[in-house]
């Protein structure tokens, strides 16, 4: 077992398998079949063993809930609707014998009422190691949820590859791993890990499209301390190598982090309650809000008029969202954007705004990166976009240079124009230079552009454009400091004024910013049955 596996397997005291053996009086063997004299003792036997299945090794699930976690069926019965489970291959187990399910749990329940296909590995058997039974369960509720066009949720709470099966092991992650691929952008797909995710293990989770943390228990590296101080020297506790708070803020690759089970899987549950069942489908609606006549007061007080004064651009996209409800993604990494998903009159969109409380709302190579997944996975499943844009441009720095800014930002901009999912932009403040265009600018394809009175859209801040426009005249000006307030003046007035890209036609309406809930409904209402057609190809290559 590999590195966090935890303990071996102990059996029940009695294997009560349909293949039980006995001696008749007079030294023949017979089987549990050939004994029965009715109905009854079969009916019986099958209870026992399910009840002993189910009931799982007293001595492994205390251990379980010593290390603050739940069982599988425990975890399942938080997640699905009550009664809704129903398990397939319950008597799976690896070909030279053990315990039946072989350390999962696998089968399709429903969300309110909805369909969804879940796997819940259990770290009682085997430590929830993945062999080739193992894997064949997770990939038949995979199949049958792309079959379906339903959910799939993975509970994940193993050690990684079962040594033990060697490449048998390896092998049947190679298939759990190229279904998460083909089923890309047709199901949604929802990692939850709550133990150990070791090795190949946490491939499965960074292919998801969401996944879920939690602290102290959950861990998630492709090699562990022990690895890590004999190769580097380093020594390093799981916690700081790979635990919540770090795939959460710092790698990017945990969606959302909490700090217990109950409350991920509720956010779990809430998260499918917003999301379509496939990409044919449409996000559940709720019923109108009347958002087409709604004035919020209140957003006029919010926004300050003085474009570097900051503010919470979750205050605005509260205001916008149906009863200030919003789910917002990957909230700990790359806070200078914010993703969310929200209704606006009763319709399921993906938000995307700039946040001008971390590091005044640019944009950065993480920023991009988050942005970027986040509208490709709307598009993928038909989720309108709204882009609340004050964004005064890309951060500047040799490290940003360094490490792919240009190649970051070409990936949102990428996404962006594949998008064919209603767009509505809605610029707030600033929105200068590259950053504009990148995010959701009409020239690369937003279907609405609003903008509010405080909208300042250039090439780069007044400021700036003086220094290099008048640099000469600046530099031999008896007094430059008055100089050049009196050009910045004369520049707003000129091109920064807040109706110079409506006068061009590059924005739809200036618009009132208490209308922004009613203004955003009415847009997305006007081109919610758009149709776009998609150049004829394989695919594209983004440049991620």
């Amino acid at each position: 077992m590999s590195e966090g596996a935890g303990f071996a397997y102990a059996p029940p005291p009695e294997d009560r398998s349909w293949r039980q053996l006995s001696r008749s009086s007079d030294g023949r063997v017979i089987s549990l079949i050939q004994q029965a004299k009715s109905m009854e003792l079969l009916r019986a036997h099958r209870a026992e063993q399910r009840a002993l299945i189910f009931d799982g090794n007293p001595a492994a699930v205390e251990r379980q809930h010593a290390l603050g976690k739940r069982t599988a069926r425990e975890r399942l019965d938080l997640l699905l609707d009550e009664g809704s489970f129903t398990e397939v291959q319950q008597l799976t187990r690896r070909r030279s014998g053990g315990p039946h399910t072989d350390g999962v749990v696998v089968g399709s329940g429903t969300i309110d009422g909805r369909r969804v296909y879940v796997y819940a590995q259990d770290f009682t058997l085997f430590g929830g190691s993945l062999g080739e039974a193992h894997a064949a369960k997770i990939q038949k509720v995979m199949d049958l949820a792309v079959a379906t066009g339903s959910p799939l949720i993975g509970l994940n709470d193993s050690g990684g590859a079962r040594i033990q099966e060697g490449v048998l092991a390896l092998h049947g992650y190679g298939g759990i791993f190229r279904r998460q691929v083909e089923a890309s952008g047709v199901i949604p797909q929802i990692s939850v890990v709550l133990g150990p995710c070791a090795g190949g293990a946490a491939y499965s989770p960074a292919l998801a499209d969401f996944t879920f943390m939690v602290r102290d228990t959950a861990r998630m590296y492709l090699t562990g301390p022990d690895v890590v101080e004999a190769v580097t020297g380093h020594r390093v506790s799981h916690d700081e190598l790979g635990g919540a708070d770090v795939h959460g803020s710092l790698s990017g690759v945990a969606t959302v982090v909490h700090d217990d089970e109950e409350s991920c899987l509720e956010d779990v549950r809430y998260l499918i309650s917003m999301l379509p069942r496939n990409y044919l489908e449409q996000a559940p609606h709720t019923g109108s809000s009347d958002a087409e006549n709604d004035e919020r007061p209140r957003l006029a007080e919010i926004v300050p008029v003085e474009p570097n004064q900051p503010y919470d651009m979750r205050e605005v996209i509260a205001e916008i969202a149906d009863d200030g409800e919003f789910f917002e993604i990957h909230e700990l990494w790359a806070g200078n954007v914010l993703c969310a998903f929200a209704r606006i009159d009763g319709h399921v969109v993906g938000i995307v705004g700039n946040q001008p409380l971390v590091f005044a709302g640019v944009l950065d190579g993480p920023a991009s990166q988050k942005a970027a997944r986040f509208v490709r996975f709307c598009d993928a499943f038909g989720i309108p976009l709204v882009t609340l844009v004050d964004v005064p441009g890309f951060l500047p720095g040799v490290e940003q240079e360094h490490s792919g800014i240009i190649r970051h930002g070409a990936t949102l901009l990428s996404a962006y124009c594949e998008a064919s999912v209603p767009r509505v932009q809605v610029i707030l403040r600033k929105a200068y230079g590259g950053a504009y265009i990148v995010m959701d600018s009409r020239a690369i394809g937003t279907d609405l552009s609003l903008a509010w009175p405080t909208n300042q859209i250039a090439v780069m801040g007044a400021e700036g454009a003086v220094n290099v426009l008048h640099r000469k005249e600046l530099a031999n000006a008896k007094d430059p400091a008055r100089l050049r307030s009196k050009l910045v003046a004369e520049y707003t007035e000129e091109f920064m004024h807040a109706g110079y890209a409506a006068e061009r036609g590059l924005v739809d309406d200036v618009i009132d910013p208490v209308d922004t809930r009613s203004a955003i409904a009415r847009g997305l209402a006007m081109v919610r049955d758009k149709r776009k057609a998609l150049p004829q190809r394989k695919h594209g290559n983004p440049p991620v």
